[in-house]
């Protein structure tokens, strides 16, 4: 079992910015893949964005290229999300997944609103 812990969601203002934080307890991820998803009540959970924690390497959905970053730092075993110029349509709780293959582990989730 690994724990992940989320934290940095927040109600902000259209344009606003937000840091997610995913911290990892007692391992590294080396192998791994950290993603980050999102989903509102009553509805399907999105993808939004995924790195290698080996190679840095990041994917992101269409919808937030150029206004999200993901990154890590592996000496905290901590991954990010930066997320610039929200809209209100960014409203989701996020959640944080690490895996190989499949996306094994998850975090508790953190509310993101966006006011307009």
């Amino acid at each position: 079992q690994v724990q992940l812990v989320e934290s940095g969601g927040g109600l902000v203002q259209a344009g606003d910015s937000l840091r997610l934080s995913c911290a990892a307890s007692g391992r590294t991820f080396s192998g791994y893949t950290m993603g980050w998803f999102r989903q509102a009540p009553g509805k399907e959970r999105e993808f939004v964005a995924r790195i290698s924690w080996s190679s840095g390497k990041p994917s992101y959905v269409d919808s937030v290229k150029g206004r999200f970053t993901i990154s890590r730092d592996n000496a905290k075993n901590t991954g990010y999300l930066q997320m610039n110029s929200l809209k209100p349509e960014d409203t989701d709780d996020y959640y944080c997944a690490v895996g190989v293959s499949t996306w094994d582990y998850w975090g508790q989730g953190t509310q993101v609103t966006v006011s307009s």
